[in-house]
């Protein structure tokens, strides 16, 4: 029997012992070393050899991620590690760095009870780490620290053993301010050095250590220095292997799904908790009804199909059972049921609660889906922290294709709920959206390497339409004359807006909400009365019903919503979406006769007026935002300003970090394209950078009609700007 083997037959003996598994995550900045640390974590479990540890990017499977030398999808994989002689089961999942992909993160946090974040001790805290750790304590995940790269602090930047120490204790400190700000009230999860929930290493010679691990081997930071200036890191490595220092800080300071779920039930199901699958999920009952929350979707291969993975919560899942979709309404037969190492999954015949599972079968599943044996309250929605800002549209190069482009685009946003598809009927267009450049060059690739020949246009960003002022009320008619409404339009709160936008308050119409968001809404500063009455929070846009006692108009509430959520997704402007709008509705008549009162009635009735409204509120277009943060040597400071000022860059916060300076910056994402060659030839190549989105700003003025009549132009809509006028009786 092969060493893989031998831990699969050892997980299934401790599938079954909640007490002695961790579901965890890796995350960081991308190229701080998560998957180098996941590499070093594998040949521990006896999956890599323990030479090509750190070097052979295991869990980086796509051909495109080898390529690009980045993680580009999450990867799971369990493994077993030995702890004061008892054997656990770790569920690892490591996570992409890069913005594009913070999609994966966010999704696999639901999965994990706690990660380890993987910060470099060169760089520092970066943006997309506090992003990460934000998306794990919003979770209720629990982070424990790993400062990565030291040997490059002793080795090239030559610090001294006070420098390295004022170095790390910045980085933890930043860590903890981070924490501090997000942790569940009355939990302390601070990292620190003494309890060993912060380690120190270089996951590329694959040693690292802790305080625990200083106390058993006598080893001093000064002996770590000596080993890192003599070339003895793989001496260094045999004592303090990295696979078994982080793993004992899994085991040690990560919670097993017993505690985990106590405390993250409650914030991602919002059920009732004195129910049958209440009390199953909090205490995870293997023994209680299934509740499972489908993360992720992939096909690993055309044979098998769709592999879903899943968290379970309560119950079991088994081979041939018959598990009820909550969302897509359905009863679906399981096929087959894995955990997952690595690159390929061992089937079983069943695995119980607290566990990270691999199943086939549940074809109309999605990412988010609640799975359970009948009808229950639904998990919380995962919410992603950006929105697609940037699309091409894709072509099949032959006719004959054209279906086939329109199953595969569903497909990969199925698999990637971050990209948008839009199949425009009218233009015979497939529009394809994602978080930025790189995110929807990845995806086309890979569906043009799975054999589909494709054409893609230039990427082009999406704006957003919006009001500065309000006008109301305008009264709309139905063609028959029969039913009136009276639509008022306002900007809507800022508050209530940037709640909407992170996910604070949750989207949906009322009747499909499983909390009475009023209390939230009036503390964020909206009217007592219209926070009362929001009928619709749709794509950061809020309808309220203003009327009383209007006869038949619940019946036709949904023909309203539809309206309503109709015009926020094609604004009067450019047909681009909506965003930031307060749609009241003051008053209504309706024929007393439901066949006076059908769709072709009411949406005409409805849309027009809202439209009206919005040309005649100042209304203006929004462009999509980034932050940019460059480290780049004085010397090139220059040609990296000037670059970042050619494209609308506003350049904020300089700072100093060794003999590199910081630029912060914000800069419209329509100039961001080409950004990396451009800003290589500025800096010759010595410039590192990221980006995150920093949502939407109002375009310049003078920019505004140009960008409207080429959105237009592009769409094929007519040149002239439509009027008030051209919506009203």
């Amino acid at each position: 029997m092969g060493r893989a083997e031998q831990v699969a037959e050892k997980i299934k003996e401790i599938i079954d012992k909640p007490e002695r598994i961790r579901n965890m995550g890796i995350v960081a900045h991308i190229d701080h070393g998560k998957t180098t640390l996941s590499d070093s974590l594998l040949s521990n479990a006896g999956l890599i050899s323990q030479d090509m540890a750190g070097k052979q990017l295991a869990l980086d499977f796509h051909e495109d991620e080898k390529e690009r030398g980045i993680t580009i999808n999450a990867a799971n994989v369990s493994m077993v590690h030995k702890y004061n002689n008892e054997e656990y089961l770790i569920n690892l999942i490591d996570t992409p760095g890069h913005v594009d992909f913070g999609g994966d993160v966010t999704r696999a946090m639901r999965a994990v009870d706690g990660v380890i974040v993987v910060v470099c001790a060169v760089e520092g805290v970066m943006p997309q780490t506090k992003t990460v750790i934000g998306q794990a304590l919003k979770e209720r995940v629990r982070p424990t620290l790993y400062i990565n790269k030291v040997d490059r602090l002793i080795n090239e930047l030559k610090l001294s053993p006070e420098e390295l120490q004022k170095r790390f204790i910045k980085i933890i400190t930043n860590i903890n301010k981070i924490i501090k700000q997000r942790q569940p009230e009355g939990i302390n999860w601070i990292v620190n050095v003494e309890d060993g929930s912060v380690a120190f290493g270089s996951a590329y010679h694959n040693w690292a250590i802790n305080v625990p691990c200083m106390k058993k081997t006598g080893i001093t930071f000064k002996d770590i220095i000596d080993y890192c200036m003599t070339d003895r890191q793989k001496e260094l490595a045999k004592i303090a292997p990295v696979h078994e220092i982080m793993l004992d800080i899994a085991v040690r300071h990560l919670p097993s799904p017993l505690e985990a779920q106590k405390l993250r039930i409650p914030q991602i199901w919002k059920g009732d908790f004195e129910s049958e699958i209440g009390k199953a999920m909090l205490n995870c009952d293997p023994k209680g009804k299934l509740g499972m929350m489908i993360t992720n979707i992939t096909v690993f291969d055309k044979r098998e199909g769709e592999v879903a993975t899943g968290r379970i919560f309560s119950g079991k899942i088994s081979q041939g059972q018959d598990v009820y979709l909550v969302g897509s309404k359905s009863m679906e037969r399981i096929q087959q049921v894995s955990f997952y190492m690595g690159a390929t999954r061992v089937n079983t015949d069943y695995v119980p609660a607290g566990n990270i599972v691999g199943i086939t079968g549940l074809k109309k599943s999605f990412a988010g889906e609640t799975v359970s044996v009948e009808d229950i309250h639904p998990f919380e929605k995962i919410v992603h922290t950006s929105e697609p800002v940037v699309t091409v549209a894709v072509e099949a190069k032959n006719m004959k294709d054209l279906p086939r482009v329109v199953e595969v685009l569903r497909q990969v946003s199925k698999e990637d709920p971050t990209l948008r598809v839009k199949i425009d009927e009218e233009t015979g267009e497939h529009l394809l959206s994602g978080m930025g450049e790189l995110h929807l060059e990845v995806i086309t690739n890979r569906i043009k390497k799975g054999g589909l020949d494709i054409e893609i246009s230039q990427p082009i960003v999406v704006y957003r339409e919006t009001i500065n002022g309000k006008y109301g009320p305008i009264e709309g008619k139905s063609p028959n004359k029969h039913n009136k409404f009276q639509i008022s339009v306002e900007p809507l709160e800022k508050s209530v807006y940037e709640a909407i936008i992170s996910g604070e308050v949750a989207e949906g119409r009322r009747k499909d909400r499983s909390k009475d968001i009023r209390a939230q809404l009036v503390d964020l500063g909206m009217d007592k009365e219209e926070a009362r009455r929001v009928i619709d929070i749709y794509h950061g846009n809020i309808m309220v019903d203003m009327t009383r006692g209007i006869q038949h108009l619940d019946e036709v509430m949904e023909l309203i919503f539809d309206s309503f959520e109709d015009v926020m997704n094609n604004g009067p402007l450019a047909k681009e979406p909506v965003t930031g709008v307060k749609v009241i509705l003051t008053d209504a008549t309706l024929h007393e006769d439901a066949i006076h009162r059908g769709p072709a009635q009411i949406y005409p009735a409805l849309k027009r007026p809202i439209y009206a409204c919005m040309l005649l509120s100042q209304p203006s277009l929004l462009e999509p935002i980034q932050n940019v943060y460059i480290d780049v040597p004085q010397d090139y400071m220059g040609g990296v300003t000037r670059e970042l000022q050619r494209r609308r860059g506003i350049v904020g916060n300089m700072s100093q970090k060794d003999e590199l300076m910081t630029i912060e910056s914000k800069s419209p994402v329509a100039e961001s394209f080409g950004f990396a060659g451009d800003i290589r030839s500025a800096s010759e190549g010595h410039a590192l950078w990221s980006t995150e989105n920093a949502g939407f700003d109002k375009l310049p003025q003078e920019l505004q009609f140009k960008a409207i009549m080429q959105i237009r132009e592009r769409k094929g809509l007519s040149k002239e700007l439509p009027k008030a006028q051209d919506f009203m009786e």
